[in-house]
């Protein structure tokens, strides 16, 4: 789901003039691009489902296999520009499943905690919007792809701490929906929610997907692994030997992740249909 939706979205907002990016006026100008509705309708499938998938499992399991959402990318877009999968296509996605693979195997993360400490919450939000702002902020003035590596930098870390806010929500909701609107975090959710959107539409907006795509790729589970051991007591295996593995296989997944993005599959999609106004 999140690989349909990112591919359309991408389109969408790449489409839309540059004087909207970071402004809440590009979502109402993208809500009536019939193509990126259907891209929001596939993000909100794909967020139901990991939103349940936060509710029964850590979240430095969860978000590393959000991964695979490009894997999915791949022949959607190889379908889209009527390209045949590449060797280097394949090799690239053995990678990134042998990466987050051996990642998992070797860390074994663990559940812990289903909230985290108030002074926690209030530390890891504040740092959190901190790195996003001095990085929405340091793409003002630059190029296409510096813009777009940095905005997606930026969402990546906003959705980081939005799988926190989604844990935390989805455990308040299997007490009930009276717990739910007692609890602050699900109106932080909203609020992390809408930003990230609107974030995420800035990067799509400000350069190709092989480019933005993978950057949020894997900016969102590396701060998510770190939110879930520091902020919720997660259990990764820390040994000298498996924090190696561990640093390796998801360095190896990295490189696959950009290794994809860039697939010829990939290429033609990334190029926005003509603006109709």
């Amino acid at each position: 789901m999140y690989a349909f939706a990112s591919v359309l979205q991408q389109r969408g907002a790449a489409a839309q003039p540059m004087d909207q990016s970071m402004r809440i006026g590009l979502l109402t100008r993208l809500v009536r691009n019939p193509g990126w509705m259907l891209g929001l309708l596939c993000d909100v499938a794909g967020y139901g489902f990991q939103f349940v998938a936060l509710g029964h499992g850590p979240i430095a399991l969860v978000q590393p296999l959000l991964v695979s959402g490009l894997l999915f990318a791949l022949p959607i877009g190889a379908a889209w520009a009527g390209r045949k999968l590449q060797p280097s296509d394949w090799v690239a996605s053995v990678v990134v499943c042998a990466g987050l693979a051996v990642f998992l195997s070797v860390a074994r993360p663990s559940s812990g905690r289903n909230d985290a400490r108030p002074f926690v919450w209030v530390l890891m939000l504040a740092s959190t919007a901190a790195a996003a702002v001095i990085l929405v902020a340091s793409s003002r003035g630059r190029g296409s792809r510096q813009r777009a590596v940095l905005l997606s930098g930026a969402a990546g870390i906003v959705y980081g701490a939005a799988a926190a806010l989604t844990k935390t929500s989805s455990h308040l909701l299997d007490r009930g929906l009276l717990r739910v609107v007692d609890h602050w975090q699900p109106y932080m959710l909203l609020v992390a929610g809408i930003a990230g959107m609107v974030i995420a539409q800035s990067a799509f907006q400000a350069g190709s997907l092989d480019v933005s795509l993978p950057t949020m790729s894997v900016i969102d589970p590396v701060v998510s692994i770190v939110i879930g051991a520091l902020a919720f007591r997660e259990s990764l295996s820390s040994s000298s030997a498996a924090i190696a593995v561990e640093v390796i296989a998801l360095a190896a997944m990295s490189v696959g992740v950009f290794v994809l993005a860039r697939s010829k599959a990939m290429s033609t999609i990334q190029k926005p249909p003509p603006m109709s106004n």
